[in-house]
């Protein structure tokens, strides 16, 4: 069917926010995601004739996808240090009918789950047990047969029960417990934060080997509260704030310098009634489309000359 311009343009913005949810949990990048969602819209445009608009351009935003991945999991392996999905604030895609499998899809436990999937089974999983696509669309956009693309799902689906788990608390009860633990980190309070972590509780950061991070994982609720306090603390003399924002769908911070740019996002995984794992992204690369980011060189001065002072004050 022809369509004029005007009426691609509106067709394309309409589906625009699902598009780049799809591309986002396949890449697990925002900037890929955009990248890939703007030359999905270039093809449409050049295309004279679509009969559904949604099934086309879901064809051309997986397959895309799928090989943008293989090229990016070649540059994840040569990554400094861990490697975190890009935050994401909020998804463009709300589907009150799904909006369980959408947030759960959103976490950063579950698109860490997912890289271990090969790209198609990634995109399988995604368009299936996410966006509900069913297997004969599934099949077209992946060009594979339909028996296939059901084994597809059944091996995704097999490799991310794990996560599940991660997903039984009430979402006001995770709320009130990832509240309680910033107030604690916040004030500094050691015992706090040791009983809002679970026995097995991490700390992780992504730096990319382009601001400072920790020199490893740091394990074990005593570890993870006071080195996070004790880092907290740092920023706060510093100047800088911490403010409750949600990342990827779960509770999160955002740590921002004296001037509001930003230095860190926090993401909390939270299981069985306590913070399991806090990930700290540091890493400007991928928080440049958040917002302004704090210059590193200069900010990682500051917190010295803080750090060496409430050592002085200790002292004294």
């Amino acid at each position: 069917m022809s369509t004029t311009a005007e009426q691609r343009a509106v067709e394309f913005e309409e589906l625009r926010p699902l598009l780049f949810s799809i591309a986002y949990r396949i890449l697990s990048s925002v900037s890929d995601a955009e990248d890939v969602v703007q030359d999905a819209w270039l093809t449409f445009e050049q295309e004279p004739q679509v009969r559904s608009a949604k099934a086309f351009l879901s064809t051309v935003v997986t397959r895309t996808a799928i090989n943008t991945l293989k090229s990016a999991r070649v540059r994840r392996e040569a990554y400094v240090g861990d490697w975190m999905p890009e935050p994401l604030l909020e998804d463009p895609y709300q589907d009150p009918q799904r909006s369980a499998e959408l947030a759960d899809s959103l976490s950063m436990a579950a698109l860490l789950l997912l890289e271990r999937l090969s790209p198609l089974e990634r995109a399988a999983y995604v368009l299936r047990e996410v966006f509900a696509y069913d297997y004969a669309e599934i099949a077209t956009l992946l060009e594979r047969e339909d028996a296939a693309c059901r084994q597809l799902v059944a091996r995704a689906r097999r490799h991310m029960q794990t996560a599940r788990t991660r997903f039984t608390a009430d979402r006001s009860q995770r709320d009130e417990l990832a509240e309680h633990f910033f107030d604690a980190l916040r004030a500094g309070d050691v015992d706090g934060l040791r009983r809002l972590l679970t026995d097995d509780a991490q700390l992780t950061g992504d730096s990319g080997g382009r601001a400072p991070n920790l020199p490893h994982v740091v394990a074990g609720a005593d570890n993870v509260s006071r080195v996070a306090a004790s880092a907290l603390a740092d920023v706060a003399e510093a100047g800088g704030t911490l403010d409750v924002v949600t990342i990827n769908g779960q509770p999160g911070g955002m740590l921002r310098d004296r001037d509001g740019r930003i230095v860190t996002v926090i993401a909390l995984d939270i299981l069985d009634g306590g913070v399991q794992t806090v990930r700290a992204i540091t890493n400007p690369e991928k928080l440049a489309h958040l917002g302004e980011v704090t210059p590193t060189q200069p900010f990682v001065h500051e917190l010295k000359s803080a750090r060496r002072r409430r050592r002085g004050e200790g002292q004294s």
